[in-house]
């Protein structure tokens, strides 16, 4: 008795069609993706986006105002505010709780993002609580503290390019080449936040310019894909009988 196998040629007129469906399937992925990022984004996933900035800003400039004349805002972090030695400590201590809330919230209503993103928007929230509810001491930090703020630095610098689409049409600041020079910059804020970090005098400028910046994209990427969703519904109600 004798065993049939199958011929090379057949096997050769597999490959276009396996590689067919791959790409088919991959299409189909992307299509769903699009479909997915048109839902609209709540009015309050955007107030709650819009609020994060506008607190953590507001935040360290009203602690700002009530430290001692020793205290530096260019030279040192805004940890010390919130921290053992800050004065008035409540004042900074509650604007990263409201901030990490609301970076809760948001990420919650970002519909039509990936859930990678989603989840990083979210982290960076917890980490804004746990910075709050671990304060530096008089001296020095403690490994709770440094851990929260590294995680949330990152977080915070690499989310975009986990934000941007892989599927078009978009906004071109959510494209894969918008998110990656969103990015970029944000991760050279992190390099110069970490190069302060070694005995740097503009450690508390890179500091509050590294928060105020990256905790407005969120905002910006709520408010372009509420526009886009309602360009959406706009369109369907025009192509509509």
């Amino acid at each position: 008795m004798t065993r049939a196998w199958p011929s090379q040629s057949g096997r050769l007129a597999e490959l276009p069609l396996a590689r067919g469906a791959r790409w088919h399937a991959r299409r189909r992925a992307g299509q769903a993706t699009w479909r997915s990022s048109r839902r609209p984004v709540p009015s309050w996933a955007v107030v709650s986006a819009g609020l994060a900035p506008v607190l953590a800003t507001g935040g360290w400039l009203v602690a700002d105002a009530v430290q001692p004349a020793s205290y530096s805002p260019i030279g040192k972090t805004i940890s010390v505010m919130s921290g053992r030695a800050g004065t008035d400590r409540w004042i900074m201590t509650g604007a990263l709780l409201l901030v990490g809330a609301c970076q809760l919230v948001t990420a919650a209503g970002l519909a039509g993002l990936r859930m990678p993103a989603r989840i990083l928007v979210a982290v960076a929230g917890l980490c804004s609580i746990g910075i709050a509810v671990s304060p530096e001491p008089a001296r020095g930090s403690t490994p709770q503290h440094l851990a929260w703020t590294a995680l949330g630095a990152v977080a915070l610098a690499v989310w975009p390019a986990f934000a941007a689409w892989r599927a078009p049409p978009g906004p071109a600041i959510l494209s894969r080449d918008g998110g990656a020079v969103v990015t970029a910059v944000f991760v050279a804020l992190l390099g110069w936040l970490v190069i302060e970090t070694q005995g740097g005098r503009d450690l508390g400028l890179a500091e509050r310019l590294f928060l105020s910046i990256e905790t407005c994209w969120p905002f910006i990427v709520a408010i372009a894909l509420r526009r886009r969703s309602a360009s959406a519904s706009t369109e369907r109600s025009i192509g509509s009988p």
